[in-house]
């Protein structure tokens, strides 16, 4: 079993048995295997309660006693995915990590993913016995075979990977990293195409110490953190190779963390991912990922693969998990940690919002109007001519198409289009020809109309929008409906809800930067509220109304420190403290505000999903994002999208929805990621 170095607490879940005797276990393991079937249950306990170290003295005592291979008797006995998950722990991790790579390069095709998974995460010291453990097993050379099987760029990074030669020197030159900083702005960003040499020969070779500060002070520079760079100058699987670098010197645990969500969530279950690392963080980190997956996901790393997994192999993984974890929202020190940082990378970054849809360059309002009527008269309608030009004018153009329609044929544009198409693709075509705000006002008012109210939908808008675009919506819906917001609101909300609604309608929100000392008041206040700081002052009426005031009417660059002050007060999250302390819609809103002043397009992208997820679409909600934020934000959702879910918005959307409806929202999602 690695032990851990000078100092270091060991994070594995996996430990040596005590009072371990390989001649009694191997005897074990040859009786559970004789006879007709065996004995899983004897298998799956005593292989994962054994460290690495263990099982090879194990392999060694099996074969003086028995003149067998235990491997080969194992892979005789078991079957599917149990057997492959027993088959890995038996191998020392160099000589597994062989396995997986070899896998993913014979054949036809290459499994990419694997191999960039592996090599942007091991250190030097794995990545030389990974070498020498290939040449061992397969009297083949690693770097020869990567070469032959892989291309480009991506290839050069996995060969300067390979050399295992990344600096390991903890003490960090200042002048080099802003040395550093700046040849990466001016391979990407400043350069009319991509001088990928740099970023190849910098990420591949500095200290793990060097690149975390280039990163933080990329971000100072630049507004943008470095990933944002990387997708925006990269590409394909040289992207993807890239971006799992920069995330696993950030946190390796973190990189582990997100990859098993992704093998779990969703349809299906991706085994081969999941299993390779269980058996190779088991006994280095898996602590440390288990505590991080509770921090970003809600859920215990031991929930979900209880929830995705069956029979012995699942008895198997939660043993190599080691344990469940406590309730969402309690933090250990490193959890804390990445939350913490997690605001200050929220706070300091200046992202540039762009949307999907831009002004047509050859715009020509007295020719859209006459196609639209064209494809409008008669029998049948050419639905194809509506959706591409609808799709592809920025809104102002829509509103002179609407104009010039009406001065042409003395007919209303909208009317025309609501008798010609229906059902989903007429509520996403005149939605897209109302001017924004007219369009929000109508999505709260039917939140608000008839039985029972879409609090969902009113908590979106209201705690998502800025300053002058609530202004404009309070302004369209007494044009529209003759009532102000706030009366409706008023009359068909109650409680505290009403009132965090009606603060959120007045569009009275700070617009100003942080103020440091408010912001340690502010986050004390939220510890009281959520009934987590050592002392609490002043009665709890008053404290909800302070908690409320500060959510809905702090700017979002003072509540980013707030929340980070939160963080360092309490060791919680502010995020999942309110998840676990309050309930129902005021809950509901308050994490709302939470989650988009963390990062609204990802709040965005969080909500389609869950709009397309299992069975049946929330087309109602699906079409009121993607026409609300398509001039906004919607290719920053895109790419929150892709990196969190593992697949595309314009995938999602071709797998969830069909028809007309589904070329229309494709032509608005703007792009293949």
């Amino acid at each position: 079993m690695a032990k851990p170095g000078q100092g270091a607490r060991y994070r594995g879940s996996v430990h040596d048995f005590p009072n371990f005797d390989p001649s009694k276990d191997a005897e074990a393991l040859y009786t559970a295997m004789k006879g007709f079937g065996s004995d899983k249950e004897a298998i799956l306990d005593l292989i994962t309660s054994r460290s690495n170290r263990q099982r090879q003295e194990i392999i060694q005592s099996y074969k003086s006693l028995y003149g067998k291979d235990l491997i080969a008797d194992l892979k005789y006995e078991l079957t599917g995915k149990f057997e492959r998950l027993i088959v890995g722990l038996m191998r020392p991790l160099a000589y597994c990590d062989a396995k997986e790579i070899k896998d993913a390069i014979s054949g036809i095709g290459t499994d990419e993913k694997c191999l960039i998974e592996i090599l942007a995460s091991r250190t030097n010291e794995q990545i030389h016995q990974l070498a020498a453990a290939y040449k061992d097993a397969y009297e083949r050379d690693l770097e020869a075979d990567v070469i032959g099987d892989t291309s480009g760029h991506f290839q050069k990074m996995l060969v300067v990977l390979l050399q295992g030669t990344r600096e390991e020197d903890d003490v960090v030159s200042e002048d080099l990293v802003q040395q550093d900083v700046q040849d990466l702005y001016e391979a990407g960003e400043l350069k009319w195409g991509t001088d990928e040499a740099q970023f190849i020969y910098i990420l591949g070779n500095r200290s793990r110490q060097h690149l975390r500060l280039v990163f933080d002070e990329y971000l100072k520079t630049t507004g943008k953190p470095i990933e944002a760079s990387i997708r925006g100058e990269l590409s394909g699987d040289f992207e993807k190779l890239m971006l799992a670098v920069v995330k696993c010197i950030r946190s390796t645990p973190e990189y582990f963390a997100e990859r098993l969500f992704k093998a779990m969530k969703g349809l299906g279950t991706r085994d081969n991912t999941l299993i390779r690392i269980m058996v190779s963080r088991s006994e280095l980190d898996m602590l440390d990922i288990r505590e991080i997956f509770r921090t970003k996901y809600e859920k215990s790393l031991y929930s979900m693969i209880k929830n995705d997994t069956s029979g012995e192999y699942k008895k198997a993984l939660l043993k190599l998990c080691g344990g469940d974890d406590d309730a969402a929202g309690q933090f250990f020190p490193e959890a804390a940690q990445v939350a913490y940082q997690m605001w200050e990378l929220s706070a300091v970054a200046r992202v540039e919002l762009r949307g999907t849809v831009r002004p047509a360059s050859d715009f020509n309002p007295d020719a859209d109007a006459k196609a639209l009527r064209k494809a409008m008269k008669g029998l049948g309608t050419d639905q194809g001519t509506i959706i591409d030009i609808i799709t592809h004018r920025s809104n102002t153009q829509r509103q002179q198409i609407r104009q010039t329609f009406k001065s042409h044929f003395g007919r209303d544009l909208m009317a025309d289009l609501k008798s010609e198409i229906s059902g989903d693709l007429a509520r996403l075509i005149l939605g897209l020809m109302m001017p924004p705000a007219h369009y929000d006002a109508k999505q709260l008012k039917k939140a608000m109309e008839g039985a029972g109210t879409d609090e969902k939908a009113l908590i979106e808008i209201l705690a998502t929008r800025t300053n002058a675009e609530i202004r404009a919506i309070n302004q369209a819906y007494k044009e529209d409906y003759h009532k102000s917001l706030e009366d409706a609101l008023s009359s068909d909300t109650s409680g505290h809800f009403k009132r965090i609604l009606v603060s959120l309608a007045t569009g009275n929100r700070e617009e100003g930067g942080e103020d440091r000392d408010q912001a340690r008041e502010d986050a004390k206040v939220a510890a009281e509220i959520l009934e987590i700081a050592d002392t609490s002052g002043g009665d709890k009426t008053s404290l909800e109304t302070r908690f409320m005031t500060i959510l809905c009417t702090r700017s979002y660059q003072h509540l980013r420190r707030v929340f980070q002050e939160f963080v360092k007060m309490t060791n919680y999250d502010v995020e999942h403290t309110i998840k676990k302390e309050m309930s129902g819609d005021v809950r509901d809103a308050f994490v709302a505000i939470v989650q988009s002043v963390k990062n609204k397009p990802l709040f965005f992208a969080d909500k389609l999903y869950k709009s397309m997820k299992g069975a049946g679409t929330d087309e109602k909600t699906l079409t009121r994002i993607m026409v609300s934020r398509s001039e906004i934000d919607l290719l920053n959702i895109r790419r929150e999208f892709i990196e969190k879910y593992d697949k595309s918005l314009h995938q999602a959307i071709e797998g969830d929805t069909s028809g007309d409806f589904m070329k229309a929202l494709l032509a608005v999602c703007g792009g293949e990621d």
